[in-house]
């Protein structure tokens, strides 16, 4: 059964992000599945640091939207996610190619939801793992 409570789909979630951080970066959309939403951001001038790898603030941009989006749309009609925390723990510097963040589920509440964002390089191993906790914000 789908976790979403709005029609979701990578065309109207990249339409959402035009003219954003997410687009200026380069993150694209990839997968939406029942409980899972992906992306990916390219590791290319824009991203890297100046020590050549992909800057750890850019990991966290992707988790932070992949995270931000797949709360959205977890929301009842009417109410509005907002991130609270977020962390990262960077496990393997990647220099080039796409890295991939996948978002899933770990605590969907009334008032907070609770997501985890797997980010792998090209190879499929893990360069960065993620946790972001969402308020739910109650219609005005």
């Amino acid at each position: 059964m789908p976790l979403w409570q709005h029609p979701i789909s990578i065309d109207t979630i990249t339409a959402m992000c035009v003219n954003t951080a997410v687009s200026h970066l380069g993150i694209e959309f990839v997968a939406v599945g029942d409980d899972f939403i992906s992306a990916r951001v390219p590791v290319d001038a824009r991203t890297r640091q100046p020590f050549g790898l992909l800057h750890g603030g850019v990991s966290v941009v992707l988790a932070e939207t992949l995270g931000s989006v797949a709360a959205n749309y977890a929301c009842p009609v009417g109410h509005q996610a907002v991130g609270l925390d977020i962390n990262a723990n960077h496990l393997r510097g990647v220099k080039s190619g796409w890295v991939t963040g996948t978002v899933r589920a770990v605590h969907i509440g009334r008032t907070t939801q609770v997501w985890q964002i797997d980010m792998c390089n090209e190879a499929g191993e893990v360069s960065c793992v993620s946790r972001i906790t969402m308020a739910v914000l109650a219609p005005k």
